[in-house]
């Protein structure tokens, strides 16, 4: 036996001196025999233990066993069991040798022939048995490396169908984000693209997750915008955000807590960056190797699909602009419009619209022209999408009028907002020819009550009776759906945030 080898172990039952001498002799050197005497038998600790190589059983002493202690030897598939029978037995007598389980018989005397030749036998099984243990193994593990390829196809399937399902960012995002959980737990799901402008500047539009505090809002935004600047190689010079979906029961995103809890993947598509999306994972363990690549493989899925919807929100800003004043139109007001009603009434929320018009606009074309009449409304609209939340929706509603939708927003908080827009309209100055002049705006304001079922042609009515009201009442001035809005000192405008 070589050193550091363990010997093999041989075990008996019922085994009387003589035989087990003749099996120690037998086996030689590389075996130790342990015998239980006639009357006693390994214990289940022995047997949870130990891996003998063969147990001879002597006939009398298995007869002798409890019948639980035999069942837990005959359920033993570890070692080969010989059954050692009598001078006076015949091994062909026996049928009960392979109806439980032994592997053959002998008769004393046990000759050194005999007890090797069953050794033999005994490693033959041993290494057959070992075989198919390794070959069952193989095939387990070549099984579950298949199924998990095979769940990491349909995962992936599931990704790439869902994301070619649409053509909006935020409902491929929403998908995503609930896609995702499969693979890992996540908290929030935030992304953020950008294109170049006209002047060659970075222009960036941000996916936020809904219903967070003004706090969390300000350090998602922030966040966002470093990280885009930071794979795009220059700052963002300006920035719109949208929101996406929300859920009744789900939590408002807050801030995390540690910086290892967020997971940042630039999107990139005909080699370019143009995006990346923020995971905000919950706290566990680690993402294994699997976990890795299927996210990596399910964010170059989405890239594809984000950046055909990018190209496809080119096109359709284009369509959903004013090419004068570079704000929407009326078209995308009226979608728009649909959607946060629809939003209002599913969360409850406050809404309130405004309703712009300049005064005396046709003096303004007849006296200075029309290219300075388009100027003025180029300046407005400015004005107007400068001044206003990133979650307001302006838009040119014809001519010289205009409209905001203000979601989340009270009565009073789109009075403060609406005399705010209108001083620093009022505040604006123009020149043609050496000559400065400036212009006013009358503005009307609706809001819709949490709950409340307003149809969309009756706040528009609200708010444009509002705005009668105000150019009846004088121009330049900011009228509600209750009645005009009395001028307070500007500088308690100021210190009152505009939603």
């Amino acid at each position: 036996m070589t050193r550091g080898m363990r010997p093999e172990q041989v075990w008996g039952i019922g085994l009387t001196n003589e035989a087990e001498m003749a099996i120690s002799k037998a086996l030689g050197t590389g075996y130790v025999l342990r015998n239980w005497p006639a009357g006693s038998s390994p214990g289940e600790r022995d047997i949870a233990r130990a891996t003998p190589l063969v147990v001879f059983v002597v006939k009398e002493a298995w007869d002798a066993l409890p019948p639980a202690t035999r069942l837990g030897i005959e359920e033993w598939e570890i070692p080969q069991r010989v059954l050692v029978l009598g001078a006076s037995q015949s091994v062909a007598d026996f049928e009960e040798v392979l109806e439980n389980g032994f592997l053959s018989a002998i008769s004393e005397p046990l000759t050194d022939k005999k007890v090797r030749d069953v050794i033999f036998r005994a490693k033959e099984v041993k290494s057959l048995y070992d075989d198919i243990f390794r070959m069952t193994r193989e095939i387990m593990l070549e099984r579950e490396l298949l199924a998990r390829k095979t769940d990491l196809v349909l995962f992936l399937n599931r990704i790439l169908s869902r994301a070619s399902e649409s053509l909006d960012p935020s409902v491929i995002l929403d998908n995503a984000r609930e896609d995702l959980q499969l693979l890992l737990p996540l908290n929030a799901l935030m992304g953020a693209f950008w294109q170049t402008g006209d002047s060659g500047t970075l222009e960036a539009e941000l996916f936020l997750e809904p219903d967070m505090d003004q706090s969390a809002e300000q350090h998602w935004t922030e966040q966002l915008l470093r990280q885009a600047a930071k794979i795009a190689g220059k700052p963002m010079h300006s920035y719109r955000a949208s929101f996406l979906e929300g859920s009744p029961n789900r939590e408002p995103v807050g801030i995390p807590s540690v910086p290892e809890e967020l997971i940042t993947l630039p999107l990139r598509a005909g080699g370019q960056m143009f995006g990346l999306l923020v995971l905000y994972r919950a706290k566990g363990r680690a993402l294994g190797k699997d976990q890795v690549q299927a996210l990596y493989a399910s964010v170059n899925h989405l890239a594809l699909a984000l950046k055909n919807a990018a190209l496809f929100s080119q096109v359709k800003i284009r369509a959903d602009h004013d090419a004068l004043t570079r704000i929407h139109n009326r078209r995308a007001f009226d979608e728009r419009f649909i959607d946060e009603l629809r939003r209002h009434q599913r969360y409850h929320h406050p809404m309130s619209l405004l309703m712009v018009d300049i005064d005396h606009f046709k003096g303004i074309n007849d006296r200075f022209g029309h290219l300075i009449g388009d100027e003025v409304l180029r300046e407005v609209g400015s004005i107007l999408s400068g001044t206003l939340r990133s979650t307001d929706f302006t838009a040119r509603y014809g001519g010289e009028e205009f409209v905001v939708i203000l979601p989340q927003t009270t009565e009073e908080q789109s009075r403060i907002l609406a005399e705010r827009l209108r001083a620093i309209i009022a505040g604006a100055r123009f020149a043609h020819d050496g000559e400065a002049f400036c212009i006013t705006v009358s503005i009307g304001a609706a809001t819709l009550q949490p709950g409340s079922l307003t149809k969309r042609k009756e706040l528009l009515e609200k708010a444009d009776k509002a705005l009668y009201q105000a150019k009846h009442l004088g121009r330049n001035q900011v009228c509600t759906a209750l009645g005009p809005v009395t001028r307070t000192d500007e500088a308690a405008y100021e210190a009152v945030e505009a939603g």
